[in-house]
Formats: C-alpha cells, structure tokens, sequence
C-alpha cells in the first residue's frame, strides 16, 4: 500500500508547499533538485544496477541504452520538466496535454519496478517532491485555473501508483522484470545527471550544492 500512497502524497505535499508557502527563492529550489538528482543517481548505482547486471546479459545493457534514448524522446514534449524545466505559455489556458503524455509515461514506467526494490521508493518520493513544486508554482502563476492545475497534478500523482498496479496485476511485467527495471534504469541516469550538471550554472564551483550532492550520496548509500 505504501508503494502506492507515497508517491500521491509527495506530489499532494508539492502542491501544498506552493499554495501555502508560497517560495520565491530559485537557488533553495535548485538545491532540491540537485539533492534528488544526487539521491536518485545514488540509489540507482548502489542498489538498482547492481541487482539488473547480476543477469549477466548483454541485453540488460541495450535495455539502459534504450531506456535513455527514450527519456530524450519524451523530454522532446515536456521540454525538462522531469528534471525541473517547464516550457509551455503562462498565457495559455489549454490544458497542457503533450506535457502530462510525456511525464505520465515516465510516472507510470518508474513505477513498474518499485515493488521489488523499496529504495527506489525514496528516490521516486524525493525526486517527485521538487518537480510537484515546480509544476504548482507555474501552474499557479499561469492563466491556467487552479481546477485545472489540480487536477493535472493529481492525475501527474497516480501515475506511479499506476505503475506499481500493473506490476502486480499482470504477468507480462513480472517476466520482463529485469528488462523493463533496466529501460527504467537508463531513464535515471539521464535524468540524475542532466540534475546534477544543470545545477552547476556556468561549471561554477558551489561548496554548497557539492555538500548538498555529498550529504543525499551518503543518505542513499546508509539507507
């Protein structure tokens, strides 16, 4: 049940964060993203890629090389907003539909390998938690109304819980497992790493976004 609750919550609680809180500081924003890209890149490694390689098929290889080329194809309609970028009109009032196909195809493949692996769990909540933040606080300043904004974030929330169903409900997903983890693999490390050096504007040295990648590396290594 957790598997499937967590992930809503954490959007739910982006949201919240916006409506009540209201911040206006980019960089404590950015420092978010780059603690979760850290953390999910970590979890990822330490505990995800491990599992998948000890297949010892050069296949599970081709499946990260396509789960990558994938994720670029689906940034091609959300312009980034799986890694903190939204590039739709704030003057629009159409319901932004290429952006909710693409990261619902995301959210429900990240979700179909979480049941095997409880902390890929922590990386999905951590990295849902800022681009729920993102997405309220433009859609909250654009001419989006606020029924709208909702429910596309809400409808952004079941998606993994989607993911997480289907694993379990059908057998298809259970005999590919290993494949279907390793796409979800490559989809990770293109969106981990696409955080990390965009947080880095300009290749500038910053003491704390490094403590800030060193401190979520450690968390997800000791979890």
């Amino acid at each position: 049940m957790i598997t499937i609750l967590a992930p809503i919550i954490a959007v739910i609680l982006g949201y919240f964060v916006v409506l009540v809180l209201k911040p206006n500081q980019p960089k404590h924003l950015k420092l978010l993203l780059a603690f979760s890209g850290a953390f999910l890149l970590s979890v990822t490694v330490f505990d995800f890629l491990p599992e998948v390689f000890s297949m010892q098929n050069k296949r599970i290889g081709l499946f990260i090389m396509i789960g990558i080329l994938l994720q670029i194809i689906l940034e091609f309609f959300s312009k980034g907003a799986e890694h903190g970028h939204v590039h739709i009109s704030k003057t629009s009032t159409n319901f932004p539909w290429l952006l909710f196909i693409s990261l619902s195809i995301h959210s429900v493949l990240e979700g179909l390998p979480i049941e095997g692996h409880s902390h890929l769990l922590y990386g999905i909540i951590i990295h849902k938690l800022p681009i729920a933040i993102i997405l309220s606080t433009f859609f909250l300043k654009s001419n989006l109304s606020k029924v709208r904004s909702f429910a596309f974030l809400m409808l952004f929330a079941f998606m993994t819980p989607i993911g997480v169903i289907l694993s379990q409900q059908f057998e298809f997903f259970k005999t590919y497992y290993y494949e279907i983890s390793a796409l979800v693999i490559g989809i990770f490390l293109h969106i981990s790493t696409t955080i990390l050096f965009e947080s880095n504007e300009g290749h500038t040295f910053n003491f704390t976004k490094l403590m800030t990648i060193i401190i979520a590396t450690v968390l997800a290594y000791f979890i």
